[in-house]
Formats: C-alpha cells, structure tokens, sequence
C-alpha cells in the first residue's frame, strides 16, 4: 500500500475518533443538565403571615418550596421552637425535605439574646441559648446558623463583645460542622465595615456573613430594632460590597415591584454584578417582605427577578 495511502487512513482513523469522544463529551454534558455557579433556595420569612395564621404548616415548607420552583431551603427558628428538641419533628422535617428533593441549608435564628453585650454572664447565656440550633441544623443536614449581634454601648464595645461571643459559638459550631453567619439585620450589625471588621477579627473559617440587600437600616424612629420608619441607612451596594468576602449565603430581598418586574427599592442588577464579581457561588436565598401582593405572588416575582440577574 502506497505510502500516503497509510497516511490519509491514519488521519481518517483519527478524525473518527476525536468525533466520537466530542460527541460523547457533548451527550455526557447533555445528560448531566446545564451547570451555573448559582442554586435558588426560599427564605421561610417569606411566608411568615402564612405561617403565622396557620394556613401554612412549617412542614410543608419544602414542599410548597418545591412547588414554586426551589431546590433549597431556610428555616426560621422562631416556627420551630417549640420543636428544637423533638427528634421526632425533627426527623419528619428532614423526611419532608429528602422526600420532596431540596436541601436543608440554614436555620435563621432569633430571639436567644443578645450576642453584642458588654455583660459577660448575658452573653455567655445567648451564646449557649444557640446550641440547641446548632444541634437541630447539624441534624437537618444545614450547612449553617445565622445569628444576629444586638446589643449596646459604643461600636468597639459592641465589636469586641461580638468577637467573644462569635468565637465561642463558632468553637461549639466547628465540632458539628456547621457555619455560624451573621446577618446585617438592623442596628449596628448593618453598619458593613463594622461588620467586616468583627467576622476578621473572629478568623475562624466556618463564621461568615449572609448579605442581605435590604436590611441595611443603622437606626429607626425612637430607637426601635424593627417596625418604625428608618432615620439613617447605610449604602447597601457598600455593605453588600464589604460582606460578600466572607459570605457562606445571600438573602435576595425584595419589597416591591413595577410594571416592568423590577424591584422598585434596589438596584437588582447591581447587586446581581457585585455577588458575581467575588468568589460566592452556591446558593442565592429569596426573600419576600413586601405587603402589596400576596406572599406567593411576591415570592415568585422575586425568584423571576433573580434569575434574570443571576442565571
């Protein structure tokens, strides 16, 4: 056989080959589904008046999450109280999630004390009244706690008392594997660069933050954590900006809507590129508050709006 015969069948040979492993290639990526460094999950606050009046049981939280299109979850403690320690609850809602195929990723918890206080016997109590959340979200399969840093006094007396107290719980976190993440959630926790500055000075690898693109308000009317018009706010885009570093999750919020689908308080597009820009990826929490129109309707105008800036 003539010498560039041989050559002409190898080269064929090769094409051949090089042609089935990309069509392989593209047929394992087909099957696998498309790939994005983002996931959506819901924020069970947004379903808090529904939760509330009882019309909603929190153990159909994951398949109502499901319903609307969610693969994660986020609890908030104050639905489960009364259940922190019931293994057998907690058992049926981490059955609830597995059989409906959304991942438990965080329980939002409030009401245990003040973690930002001076007085070291308080603290120390808060710090401890966290445990049992610990224990249900390593249980439930989260991957974290978010904590709130109320307290009083100066910034660095609140920054200091803060670096305890997150230490502390973050020691009592590593041994269950789970993050402790605070929120900027009113007061000074929504000062970003303040906040920053605390989470630096725990440097433990599992305390992070949970930015949140609208609570950013510094202080309200006669003093009030919540409930009355706000007097200063920070730049959220700064704050968002300043705590997404060290971010283990980011809370989507929403209060309102236009015509067009556009959030009528925050620049969505803007946030969706800050978020983008840093090292965060996994996922991106919806989280309804506004009044206008119904939790469900707010919930799935939020997640229409994320995706469009997210996907």
């Amino acid at each position: 056989m003539p010498f560039y015969i041989m050559i002409t069948i190898v080269l064929l040979s090769l094409t051949s080959c090089k042609q089935k492993n990309s069509d392989s290639n593209t047929q394992n990526q087909e099957e696998a589904g498309p790939t994005s460094r983002f996931s959506y999950s819901l924020a069970q606050w947004s379903f808090h008046r529904a939760l509330e009046d009882k019309t909603l049981d929190p153990l159909d939280f994951a398949a109502k999450a499901k319903e609307l299109g969610f693969t994660g979850i986020e609890y908030v403690s104050s639905f489960y109280a009364e259940k922190v320690k019931d293994s057998v609850y907690l058992s049926e809602l981490k059955n609830r999630a597995e059989q409906n195929g959304i991942q438990s990723l965080l329980i939002m918890v409030d009401g245990e004390g003040d973690l930002a206080v001076m007085d070291e016997q308080k603290r120390n109590e808060a710090v401890e009244n966290h445990y049992k959340w610990v224990d249900a979200a390593a249980f439930l399969g989260c991957h974290s706690i978010r904590v709130n840093l109320f307290g009083t006094g100066t910034e660095t007396d609140m920054a200091d008392a803060s670096v305890l107290a997150l230490k502390k719980l973050s020691v009592y976190g590593k041994e269950k594997n789970i993050n402790i993440i605070v929120e900027n959630h009113g007061g000074q926790s929504s000062y970003g660069i303040w906040l920053k500055s605390v989470i630096s000075r725990v440097n433990m690898p599992n305390c992070g933050t949970l930015p949140d693109f609208g609570n950013f308000c510094l202080q309200r009317e006669n003093n009030e954590r919540w409930n009355a018009p706000c007097l200063k706010e920070y730049d959220r885009y700064k704050g968002v900006n300043e705590l997404i570093p060290y971010a283990k999750g980011v809370s989507a919020k929403s209060y309102g809507f236009d015509d067009a689908g556009n959030e009528t308080t925050i620049d969505y597009a803007l946030m969706a590129d800050i978020v983008k820009q840093s090292d965060f990826k996994g996922f991106v929490g919806v989280e309804w508050e506004g009044n206008d129109i119904s939790e469900e309707e707010g919930v799935k105008k939020t997640l229409a709006l994320v995706k469009k800036h997210f996907n």
